[in-house]
């Protein structure tokens, strides 16, 4: 398995020709709906939700989806990210996706539910780190309780959040079992997540969909950026440049090119990692597009920079070598 990784780096090192990019998408989803129990996809009303009306991806994902959506990329490896399975059972959607892994050959890692702050997350995260998912769950997402950016406060410290000692003693339990967390918050909040990876400088934080800048002018763009700089100079920090689009805008390269530029100077190459957020993106590009659009974004940059931002920092990230 491993061979297959080193011939497709080495071929694109050789070549710097596009089509041989190998490619880990490092955050997307699978699901079946509505067999398995994701009560937003399955459930009326729907929730309020970013990019708008959702009910086009409340349909099964599968790896054979995936495949046809994208044909003509190399997406060798692929990371799986929780989809708010019923929090009831945080466990059941980690034991159903590593069985569609042992029946498929994917997805190869997870990021998995857990909620830092309730009674049973020393329980949840010793399963995680037991057979059968063992090595498979990578680490663990609890999306931290946020404000509207109008109404945040840099005292902000309510029960659910970064700050909360609940939360943070459930936190702490990640490094025991060797997991990282996925902190998906808008970017107004890094701030709380700059203190976070300060007090455990043991535990990686990687950061879903760039930090959430929602819109693309001068009062969204410039403090996100100041605000993800100053989480870049913690070194236990990683990006994911993910789930970019902007609500009733198309999808582009032009659209993306200030975040994306911004990230990789501020984080460098081997701290950054490309993901498609499939199918949740999809509502506003298509999977080819969105590849195709990432490669041509970071043309200008060395092929060893490239295979970083497209493989290797996943790689090292979620321990595929």
């Amino acid at each position: 398995m491993l061979a297959d990784l080193a011939r497709a780096r080495q071929a694109f090192l050789d070549s710097a020709e596009d089509p041989l990019l190998p490619i880990v998408d490092a955050h997307h989803h699978f699901w079946a709906v509505p067999a398995n129990p994701h009560p937003w996809l399955t459930q009326l009303p729907r929730i309020p939700f970013r990019y708008g009306d959702y009910s086009a991806i409340c349909r099964d994902f599968l790896p054979v989806d995936y495949t046809q959506a994208c044909a003509g990329h190399r997406v060798l490896r692929h990371v799986v990210m929780e989809g708010e399975w019923d929090p009831a059972d945080p466990v059941g959607e980690a034991l159903w996706m590593v069985g569609l892994a042992q029946a498929s050959g994917r997805p190869h890692a997870m990021a998995a539910q857990a909620w830092l702050d309730r009674d049973d997350v020393a329980e949840v995260l010793v399963r995680y780190s037991q057979p059968p998912l063992a090595g498979f769950v990578r680490s663990v997402r609890h999306k931290p309780r946020v404000l509207p950016r109008a109404e945040h406060h840099s005292g902000w410290s309510a029960p659910g959040t970064m700050r909360c000692p609940r939360w943070r003693d459930g936190y702490a339990l990640l490094q025991r079992h060797g997991l990282m967390f996925e902190l998906q918050a808008p970017w107004w909040h890094m701030d709380e997540a700059v203190e976070l990876a300060r007090d455990f400088p043991a535990t990686r934080i990687v950061v879903n969909h760039a930090g959430l800048p929602a819109a693309r002018n001068d009062e969204t763009l410039r403090p996100w950026r100041a605000a993800m700089a100053r989480l870049a100079d913690c070194p236990n920090v990683r990006v994911k440049l993910s789930g970019l689009g902007v609500a009733g805008q198309p999808w582009s390269v032009a659209q993306q090119r200030p975040v994306v530029e911004a990230l990789i100077d501020d984080f460098g190459p081997q701290r950054c990692m490309f993901a498609s957020n499939f199918p949740v993106d999809g509502l506003v590009v298509g999977l080819d597009d969105l590849w195709s659009g990432f490669k041509t974004l970071t043309q200008g940059l060395s092929p060893a920079d490239r295979l970083a931002l497209f493989c290797d920092t996943a790689l090292d990230t979620y321990g595929l070598q």
